[in-house]
């Protein structure tokens, strides 16, 4: 018997594409996970509850909040960084990794993109500490993959903004202390930067979740919600605006599902080698190595497509038909491996023992979330044919 490689990654020497400062950060936030949310991760899932204010300080501490922005406490590392922490945060949990990108690439990209200098400075530099959390309110329940066609609006009155409506589906809800609510207007749809103290605004945590329960959930609703004229984000209008957001989050998708999936890999691995049957571990039958073998070679396709993509977007040239393909395919495939690995942890996959059943029912919600599966399909197909299907 020779001695088994300590990675799937290893199988392709895929450090070797990391730079030393990539290789280091990945590092910091790999042991952190390692010490302080593996440990407890699975009592959080079962009991859905998670310590999200203490953790956000920490994570800020870390310096993973709003990475890869430049200025205003932020570190300002490149998007390859970031997607490399993206998948160790994930490799933990996808409650701890949508904690980060909804914070960093949601609400924090949304201000430092197009928010007014007050802006910036009033909510940037508390963020990154994760001193204040963000949300971001644009899925409503009705309006999911064709948010065009919301229904929450905000009208003038006088030089103040009212805002009515509700979103569906929003990660930090109910701890977050400032949001980004996308609503109709006059003028189309515009963002508003919103302090959750504002009286009007109200969230209500979603509960009874088979996926992502070590994340807070929530229904945001504006009754007659006043805001200054100020809340308003002065630098996009139209849907250019969340998308664009969108792309920040799906982008660290791309590397977080592959932290879900190497950690369900080395847990199988592991197993069906100290797992015996039939006076032989399990690694030792021809099923169980073809299953190790198809899902490390979709994992390791999975992380030279998400460093191709890293390297275009630090190189700014990155489109968004190819975040579309590296979310599709990586969340995707790392569902499938996390669903394979279950198969192979038999009846001790289903049990918070072991962290393959988590994973794949978070994974379920990514695969959803930041654009369904078959709006990246239909976005990939526009790509190659130049038909907009989804537009019936």
């Amino acid at each position: 018997m020779t001695r088994p490689i300590q990675s799937p990654f290893a199988l392709l020497d895929l450090d070797e594409l990391l730079s030393d400062e990539e290789r280091a950060i990945r590092d910091v936030v790999r042991d952190y996970v390692e010490r302080r949310i593996k440990p407890d991760i699975g009592d959080w899932f079962e009991s859905g509850i998670i310590p999200a204010r203490e953790l956000a300080l920490e994570l800020g501490a870390l310096g993973v909040l709003g990475m890869h922005l430049e200025g205003y406490g932020c570190a300002g590392t490149s998007a390859t960084a970031y997607g490399l922490a993206c998948l160790e945060l994930e490799a933990g949990d996808s409650g701890i990794r949508s904690l980060v990108s909804v914070t960093g690439s949601l609400a924090m990209y949304a201000i430092h993109a197009f928010g007014s200098d007050q802006h910036k400075e009033d909510w940037l530099p508390r963020m990154a500490k994760g001193e204040v959390l963000g949300c971001f309110g644009l899925t409503e329940a009705d309006f999911g993959s064709n948010p065009s066609g919301m229904r929450t609006n905000a009208k003038r009155d006088g030089d103040d903004w009212v805002i009515h409506g509700s979103k569906m589906w929003i990660t930090n809800g109910n701890v977050a202390d400032v949001a980004v609510v996308w609503a109709q207007t006059d003028d189309g749809i515009r963002g508003f930067v919103v302090p959750t103290a504002t009286p009007g605004f109200n969230a209500r945590e979603i509960h009874k979740k088979m996926s992502l329960r070590a994340s807070v959930t929530s229904e945001l609703t504006f009754d007659n919600l006043r805001l200054p004229s100020t809340a308003m984000l002065p630098g996009v209008k139209g849907l250019k605006g969340p998308l664009s957001c969108l792309n920040e989050a799906r982008f660290g998708i791309i590397f977080g599902t592959l932290g879900a999936a190497r950690d369900c890999l080395e847990t199988a691995i592991a197993y069906s080698i100290s797992r015996e049957q039939f006076d032989r571990p399990i690694a030792a039958f021809q099923l169980t190595q073809k299953k190790l073998a198809d899902m490390a070679l979709e994992l390791d396709k999975g992380f030279l497509l998400a460093m191709h993509l890293g390297r275009l977007k630090d190189a700014h040239t990155i489109r968004p038909e190819q975040v579309s393909v590296g979310k599709l395919n990586n969340a995707r495939e790392s569902l499938a491996i996390a669903r394979e690995c279950r198969s192979i942890l038999g009846g001790n996959g289903i049990t918070l023992e072991y962290p393959i059943i988590r994973h794949m029912n978070n994974l379920e919600s990514v695969f959803t979330y930041e654009g369904t599966n078959e709006m990246h399909t239909l976005v990939v197909g526009e790509a190659l044919t130049g038909i907009a299907a989804y537009r019936g």
